[in-house]
Parts: structure tokens; sequence; C-alpha cells
């Protein structure tokens, strides 16, 4: 992990040393052992870089909330995209205010020029799927009826321009959700667009790059594995719809006016094979897709700022969502 502050490497370190040492042996995890290690930031409604921020609850009895991102610099007749993003973690790990999930959003929030809805969803093994795309998807039609009562939601927030996204398993979730969202007729809300950065995908076939890239940072085969396990309903394997998205049980997706796509790959990443995959199913599919690879790029860069490709796909990111809103 060349180019990556002190700083940067202690975080992970840490995260890292709370997410081996919260799993139990019988595949469950120790909540506050990995809350000492998963650091969260507040909200700040005093504006932060140029970003201010807010917490709305949806439903208090599972704990589902979003963090609104709102540029501050932004003028009352603006016209801003909105981006609803899903964070990372294997969907049993972080939160909307883990300060890494935060940090990310503020920057692109304050790079894109987008109102950006991060939502907080309920974490397995718990919680097993499909809560965590029931959650996302609820959040959409919350905001789809409720916007124009919710404290501080900016009027000038264009919901004919929305985007779903999401990193790692936040990318597995966006997909689904816009699977959902494809099915379902919204009274306010257009969405024009998903980005999937690096997203989680799997499947019983061991790929090349599983293979090929034992040591690479951040993620292992052993910890998919064993996070699928958590994940996906008692008996399944990981060629489960919700991990194998066009594999052998896969839904047809054919027939959905599904959103056009961006794919944010790494080739120093173990899921990087899948992802190709998926982007693949897509095009095999009809869908508009579009395909970034970062070859040096290992899994989750872009929550490091000193990383060269971060820049880049910054400046992706920014223009995919500019192009498809200017259409």
């Amino acid at each position: 992990m060349q180019d990556v502050s002190w700083k940067e490497r202690m975080y992970r370190s840490m995260v890292s040393f709370g997410i081996n040492f919260s799993r139990r042996s019988d595949g469950t995890i120790n909540r506050l052992i990995m809350n000492l290690f998963d650091l969260k930031a507040p909200p700040s409604k005093q504006p932060l870089d140029g970003i201010k921020t807010l917490d709305t609850m949806v439903d208090a009895s599972r704990n589902l909330w979003f963090r609104l991102y709102i540029p501050s610099t932004t003028t009352e007749d603006a016209n801003m995209p909105v981006i609803i993003y899903f964070h990372g973690g294997g969907f049993a790990y972080m939160s909307a205010n883990s300060i890494g999930c935060d940090n990310l959003c503020r920057r692109l929030s304050k790079q894109t020029g987008a109102v950006i809805i991060s939502v907080n969803y309920r974490l397995t093994p718990e919680h097993k799927y499909p809560c965590q795309y029931e959650d996302g998807f609820d959040v959409l039609k919350f905001i789809d009826i409720n916007n124009s009562s919710l404290e501080d939601f900016p009027s000038y927030a264009n919901l004919n321009q929305c985007f779903i996204a999401g990193d790692s398993a936040g990318g597995n979730l966006a997909h689904h959700v816009t699977v959902k969202a494809c099915e379902y007729e919204f009274r306010n809300m257009k969405f024009i667009g998903l980005i999937a950065i690096q997203p989680f995908f799997g499947g019983e076939e061991r790929t090349e790059s599983e293979i090929r890239l034992t040591e690479a940072p951040i993620i292992s085969v052993k910890g998919t594995d064993w996070l699928w396990k958590a994940f996906l309903p008692q008996g399944s394997d990981r060629d489960h719809p919700a991990s194998n998205v066009f594999g052998p049980k896969s839904v047809d997706i054919s027939r959905l006016n599904f959103p056009a796509t961006m794919v944010f790959v790494g080739g120093v990443d173990i899921l990087h094979d899948w992802q190709i995959r998926y982007y693949e199913g897509l095009k095999k599919c009809g869908k508009e897709a579009y395909l970034i690879e970062y070859p040096n790029a290992f899994h989750s860069f872009y929550a490091v700022p000193e990383f060269p490709e971060t820049a880049l796909f910054m400046q992706d990111l920014k223009d995919f969502v500019q192009n498809q809103s200017a259409k």
C-alpha cells in the first residue's frame, strides 16, 4: 500500500484488528469489541470543509436512518443531483457514521457537487439477507414521499437526477436496490445512474484473481467466504442470486429499464474477476454499462486520499454524474 500516510495505515490497521478480534468462533460478532475500533463521526450542521451534514431517522425499530451531505456553498437556485449511497463492510461491519464512511461521503459530495444520502442499514449476521436490501429500498420510498417535509432537505436537490451508489458490499446492495426500484413506480424520484464501486459479488467457483491475489491487502478469500456465510440464508451457497447476480440461479434483468451503470474495478483486488463478470453481465442483458479499471488499485483504495488513483476515481465518478445528468 504505497503512498498511504501513517495515519491512514494506523486507522486501517485498527479497523482490521477490530474486525478479526470481534469475530466469534460460532459465526457471530462481538459488537461491543468492534465498536471500540469503529470510531464514529457526529453530524455537523456547521459546515466542515464546505459540507454540512444531518441525520434523519426512518425507522427507529430497526435503527434505519440516513446521513444527508449538503454542499454549503450552493445557492438556492442550484440544481443538484442526488446520490443515495450504501457503505461497504461486507454487510457485517461499519455504519453510515463510521469515520471512514463519513470522510468518503464528504469528499464525494464536495467533488461531485451532489447531495448525498448515506444509508445506515442493518448488519449481518444478526440480520441476514434480505434485510439490507429491504432497508435500502425503504429509504428510497421514504425520500420519495417525505422529501418536501424533511428538515433541511434542500429544495434544490433534483430528484429527477438520482443515482444509486455503493462501495464493496454497498455496491452489491446498490445493484439489488436498483433492481427493486426498476419494478416500483416512484412519485418524485427518477433514477438515472448506478455507481458500483468495487462491488462485492461472488460465487462457488474460484476465479483467477481469487487464486492469484492471495497476498492482496484489505480482504482475503477466507474473509469473503466468512462474510457470505454470515449474510446468505441458512443452507445457501455462494451461487445464491444475491452474490452471483449473473450466475446459474440468477434472475434475468433484461426486461427492466435499468439505469446506466459505471463499474469501478481495481487490479489488485481479489474480487476483480467477479466485478468484470458483473459488467459483462450487464452488457449481455443489453444495459448501458461502463467499466473503469485502475490496474494498481487495491480493494477500497478510494478511501485513501493520498493514493494516486483516488483523484482519478473522483474525477471519473464526477464525469459520470455530470454526463448522465446532462442527458
